[in-house]
């Protein structure tokens, strides 16, 4: 029975989050337009609004630990589901992503995509994203802010296995950036798929940064190390054991 009002709250919290979406699209909408911050402003409110609601109305309470990046740097993250997004992009100042190109052709939401400084991709053509992107910093036409990648390149459930891509790694060589890690427990009560969402506390924590210049392949081997360390001490400290997913 506890079970089945958990998810009845989960379904309406959900619902009501993808619904303020619209009327706070629309309030933004106009200065968005004229200025990235008012697309950041808007953006913003909404993670607001999510991390708020979840408090009340399932239980589920949020933590941002560390010390957020407020100079240019790659964010590379570790990605369990949609509530590692809100928590990072309301945490740093300028965030930007890299984002499916279908998803410019959606009403507002592409719009507040540009605006912010995404960069839009064809999908399976990474490759090609990365090369813009390092090409447009090259030339100043990037615009400045803080580049939120996953290495994994998608959601991975908690205690999930999957490699990391070298496209961080490139990013790190090419555009000569401190890059900041991030490790998350927010799969734990935020699945990657489903509508049940998990009273407890999720927590995304920024690590010490990995300063620009070392090897790529360095690089890559302390980024992982980092990254998936720190996510297995937060999941464990939330009560999931991630090693003993098969």
């Amino acid at each position: 029975m506890r079970d089945a009002i958990q998810w009845l709250r989960s379904l309406i919290f959900v619902g009501q989050i993808y619904f303020m979406m619209l009327p706070l699209g629309i309030l933004f909408f106009p200065w968005a337009l004229l200025d990235r911050r008012g697309a950041n402003a808007g953006c913003k409110a909404w993670c607001h609004w999510v991390t708020w609601t979840a408090r009340w109305m399932v239980g589920l309470r949020t933590e941002v630990r560390g010390t957020p990046p407020t100079d240019e740097v790659l964010v590379v993250a570790k990605h369990q589901s949609f509530l590692d997004i809100i928590l990072i992009f309301a945490a740093v100042p300028a965030g930007k992503f890299i984002m499916k190109r279908e998803l410019m052709y959606a009403p507002i939401l592409g719009q507040y995509g540009l605006r912010l400084g995404c960069v839009p991709v064809d999908r399976g053509k990474r490759s090609q994203a990365i090369k813009k992107m390092v090409d447009d910093v090259a030339k100043g036409r990037q615009a400045p802010g803080q580049l939120i990648i996953y290495p994994q390149g998608t959601r991975i459930a908690p205690g999930v296995k999957a490699p990391y891509k070298i496209g961080s790694g490139i990013l790190y060589e090419e555009t000569g950036q401190d890059c900041v890690p991030v490790a998350t427990n927010v799969g734990v009560f935020w699945p990657r798929k489903g509508i049940m969402r998990k009273p407890g506390l999720a927590v995304v924590e920024f690590l010490p940064r990995i300063p620009a210049g070392k090897e790529k392949e360095t690089f890559m081997s302390e980024l992982e190390e980092v990254i998936e360390t720190n996510s297995n001490r937060l999941m464990r400290e939330a009560g999931f054991d991630p090693d003993g997913v098969s």
